[in-house]
């Protein structure tokens, strides 16, 4: 399979879909395991029409998959995509964010 380059607009377009608090605290709790817009909810104290909204513009990159199971949608993350993502960020945080770490913190929450 080849893979093209990506432009300006394709970088712009995956970041955007990451760059959110919403986006972000969901990325965070699917870390730790695949949950229902309710459990999302529940864990959040985000509203669910906001959850879906933000978990369409997550479905759209295929960045968070879902599975159906009766009328219950359980979402996840794309591991093989994103645990290396964070992972890297992670690492880079910890080496040349130092001494900025609560400003970090309180941006994400």
């Amino acid at each position: 399979m080849k893979i093209r380059p990506c432009d300006k607009n394709d970088y712009h377009g995956f970041f955007q879909s990451l760059a959110s608090p919403i986006k972000s605290e969901i990325i965070y709790e699917l870390r730790k395991k695949p949950l229902s817009v309710l459990e999302l909810s529940e864990k959040t104290g985000i509203e669910q029409s906001k959850l879906s909204h933000a978990l369409s513009s997550l479905r759209f990159c295929s960045l968070v998959k879902v599975k159906e199971t009766g009328r219950k949608r359980i979402y996840s993350l794309n591991r093989e995509t994103l645990l290396p993502i964070l992972k890297i960020i992670e690492k880079h945080k910890d080496k040349f964010c130092k001494g900025k770490q609560q400003k970090f913190k309180k941006r994400i929450k």
